[in-house]
């Protein structure tokens, strides 16, 4: 079958993808591209390279498609499943609005215990914190960082650093496990589940919180995980500040930072950085360091993003080694920042 006519069967997700983006352009198309992997990139362009012709009817339905399932997302974002449904019967019709809802939830877009994201922390903590440690880890792995956060500080000493632990080595949960779960929190909701093993938790989740949670308890859980955990410790420190967090810091407190960089380091950890990162930290260094990093980042020519990396790591641990001696303080939103 040619390309041009694909209208006589189903297209496959990743020609609609490719159609998509031929439609949309070649700017447009680039910015998408900045949001996948590199993998999907790969695919996508050979796709996009393979694909000969359209025909009008082909990519209209292709664009058509695109914009009910964006429809789809928003009213689910807005107000939930039932919400979503309700709107898109009344827009596209019953069965319209069932197969654009089925798309969605089969590609894991409507997650479980919609309902409990719903609900005030406050609420949620009397509500759960009786569960077992490795309930309430799958519940705060699909929750808002700030709702699992609020949820985590309240637990007793002991219970936060294992349910933090649950968190970040949790890899896929059976859909009957997230159904009993769910059952006894909401059963109304156990058939929104996908059938499909969900992946929740890891690492990132738990970083996601603990960036969230006040100091003392982000401290008293990682203190925890480093005697028990010693490995999965360092790998949640190495992600709980980012290079780009630079801008959580105030003036005062990267002027400090600055004085212990390594210039050559800076040059290079700058060359990845956004101009948001960029403005901050030029704003706060001297018009003639300025002037000579910025020479610097432009003789030196492209430089390996492992490089990069290597240097603003080697920054990053500046910013926590002033952290933990306290002579600079990162507002984390957890109220921890306020100094008198």
């Amino acid at each position: 079958m040619s390309r041009g006519s694909m209208k006589e069967e189903p297209i496959k997700g990743v020609q609609k993808a490719a159609v998509l983006l031929i439609a949309l352009g070649p700017e447009r198309s680039a910015g998408i591209f900045k949001h996948l992997k590199e993998e999907e990139i790969e695919e996508l362009t050979l796709e996009i390279a393979n694909t000969r012709s359209v025909t009008p009817q082909v990519k209209e339905d292709v664009i058509n498609e695109f914009y009910e399932v964006c429809l789809a997302q928003q009213y689910i974002a807005e107000g939930g499943i039932n919400y979503a449904k309700d709107l898109l019967e009344k827009a596209l019709g019953t069965d319209k609005a069932l197969d654009v809802i089925s798309k969605l939830t089969a590609s894991l877009q409507v997650k479980p215990f919609e309902f409990v994201r719903k609900t005030d922390a406050t609420q949620l903590i009397n509500f759960i914190q009786d569960e077992h440690p490795q309930t309430i880890a799958l519940i705060l792995s699909y929750l808002a960082p700030s709702q699992a956060a609020a949820i985590i500080s309240a637990l007793t000493p002991d219970r936060q650093a294992d349910v933090a632990r649950r968190i970040a080595v949790m890899d896929r949960t059976s859909p009957d496990v997230i159904k009993e779960v769910e059952k006894v929190l909401e059963s109304k909701l156990a058939s929104l589940v996908n059938q499909d093993y969900t992946i929740i938790g890891g690492v990132d989740a738990v970083v996601e919180i603990l960036n969230t949670v006040d100091r003392g308890t982000e401290r008293h859980i990682m203190e925890t995980l480093e005697i028990e955990e010693p490995e999965l410790a360092d790998e949640i420190r190495k992600k709980m500040f980012v290079f780009e967090d630079v801008l959580l810091l105030d003036d005062r407190a990267i002027q400090r930072v600055l004085r212990d960089v390594d210039n050559n380091d800076l040059a290079i950890a700058m060359k990845g950085a956004n101009e948001q990162v960029q403005n901050a930290i030029f704003g706060n260094l001297s018009k003639r360091l300025a002037v000579m990093i910025k020479e610097d980042m432009e003789f030196m020519g492209p430089v390996r993003m492992k490089d990069v990396e290597e240097a603003q790591q080697k920054i990053v641990n500046i910013i926590r080694k002033l952290e933990d001696s306290g002579e600079i303080v990162i507002s984390r939103g957890g109220g921890d920042e306020i100094v008198v």
